[in-house]
């Protein structure tokens, strides 16, 4: 009987197939990076033919670790960084131009052409995303403007655009998909999340031909069916598609109002389930779409932060502080407990609930004593505070006080760094065992989808707790030393 599930995850730094078995727990994991392809001007690009090979590739290396046949294949899900954007040509499935990150800013003069138009607003209230390049509409409108014959192609019905997602589906089912689902959808600042359509009006605006729109499909809808590019002797179903945050959102099991998780990547997203009805919020967090799962619309607050984990890749990589990022946490345990150094990491502007593309990053408060040890800890120090800010913010802007995070990604491993989230916000700290919520999100959503799993999968994860142990005084103190650090970046 055929009852195992294959999830892709197919993320910034690089591409994860996972199995899992019919008690929805995983058997196997297996990874590729792919390049990250930066120029001297910031712009982060990937190359979609290396993530659609290395997809390829982690499939069958996650079987072989896991021990399952290829034919032991029931369903497969998937999930994405969700902005990065793809261009490529219908009939030929050849990209048009690398995909642009999500972390990448070119846009920023589209952006601020419309925002001079007086056009911001309308944008907000359609998509429930502020004006900014971080989004799609931004980074597709600046591939139709620059590159040669991709405007051209598209008003002939020649071009399809999309996230990740779209571009793998297609992949998949060797073209003859064009899909993507309501989350991905949702973060591309050209759906109408009132109306859960296409906007004919903000394609105009960003000029993109509406014939390049992928299909929007249920998260757990019918994407097609796939023999991995010939590799399977009979096809399996395409049944679970989500955004990475949203995956890890449902992952989690928050799947009521009011539940709340971190995701700690290369960037972080901080959501909160607000239910089936949206809520527009003005203290610097956006509103989109959860999913739509078993028929039914889930809204979400969400803030996202261009730069955690990315932040400590940072100091193994660039500055060399450190050779492994695993050595974080000891050297951030042995700094002075009486530093005041702060970073703030607007390596490439800052994302929720600042909103600063222009933002520069910033090292301060130093001392003649402050060395290795104390910007290490400062590093780990401004992801907790960046999240913490957006929890804030959430908190706020839903009336709904937050009672636990639950956390998920690699940095999660760091001790120092949970302990810290936890006094910093005043409330627990939940880190599932498992740590791959976006790949196990669109596991469960296939598998649910496909008769495989009950909701009871959701009740197998085990966590580890951390409690809050600052005192307030120390809590207050050092929040307001990040507030002034902000300031100074934000002016």
């Amino acid at each position: 009987m055929k009852e195992y599930v294959l999830s892709v995850d197919q993320s910034t730094q690089g591409t994860k197939a996972m199995i899992f078995g019919p008690d929805g727990r995983m058997l196997s994991r297996a990874d590729l990076p792919h390049r990250q392809i930066i120029n001297d001007r910031g712009w982060v690009e990937h190359d979609p033919e290396e993530i659609w090979k290395n997809t390829l590739q982690v499939i069958r290396n996650a079987l072989e670790k896991a021990g399952v046949s290829k034919e032991d294949l029931a369903v497969m899900g998937i999930s994405n960084q969700r902005e990065t954007s793809v261009c490529w040509r219908r009939e030929t499935g050849v990209p048009v131009y690398n995909a642009i990150v999500w972390q990448c800013a070119r846009g920023a003069e589209i952006c601020a052409e419309l925002e001079a138009r007086g056009l911001a607003e309308t944008i907000r209230q359609r998509t429930g995303l502020p004006l900014s390049p971080y989004f799609p509409a931004a980074k597709l409108a600046w591939i139709f403007r620059h590159v040669e014959g991709a405007r051209e192609a598209a008003a002939r019905g020649k071009i399809c655009v999309g996230t990740i997602d779209s571009w793998l589906v297609y992949k998949l089912t060797k073209g003859l998909r064009h899909q993507t689902d309501f989350s991905n959808a949702s973060r591309t600042q050209l759906f109408n999340i009132r109306e859960l359509r296409w906007d004919e009006e903000l394609l105009r605006i960003f000029e993109i031909d509406p014939s390049c729109m992928p299909a929007v499909t249920d998260s757990d809808g019918d994407y097609g069916e796939t023999d991995l590019d010939g590799w399977l002797d009979t096809p399996i179903p395409i049944r679970g598609v989500l955004g990475d945050s949203h995956g890890a959102l449902f992952g989690q099991g928050c799947l009521r109002p009011g539940m709340i998780k971190a995701t700690y990547g290369t960037g972080s997203s901080v959501m909160m389930n607000i239910g089936e009805q949206p809520i527009f919020s003005d203290t610097g967090v956006v509103t989109s779409l959860a999913w739509k799962i078993g028929g039914k619309i889930q809204y979400v607050l969400e803030g996202n932060i261009n730069y955690t984990g990315a932040v400590i890749t940072w100091l193994v990589k660039d500055v060399q502080l450190v050779d492994h990022p695993g050595k974080t946490e000891a050297l951030a345990l042995a700094a002075n407990p009486a530093d005041t150094t702060y970073l703030v990491p607007a390596f490439s502007g800052l994302g929720a609930p600042y909103w600063r593309s222009e933002a520069k990053a910033l090292l301060c408060g130093m001392t003649r004593t402050t060395g290795k040890n104390e910007i290490v800890r400062a590093a780990l120090n401004c992801i907790a505070y960046q999240i913490t800010d957006i929890v804030q913010a959430m908190a706020e802007g839903s009336g709904t006080p937050v009672a636990e995070l639950r956390v998920d990604g690699g940095p999660t491993r760091n001790a120092y760094l949970m302990q810290f989230q936890s006094d910093l916000m005043n409330i627990p700290v939940r880190i599932p065992e498992a740590e791959e919520l976006s790949g196990i999100g669109a596991a469960y959503a296939a598998g649910l989808a496909a008769g495989l799993y009950d909701e009871s999968v959701f009740d197998r994860l085990s966590r580890k707790e951390y409690r809050p142990a600052m005192s307030e005084a120390e809590r207050q103190k050092l929040h307001q030393g990040w507030r002034d650090a902000i300031r100074m970046v934000c002016g």
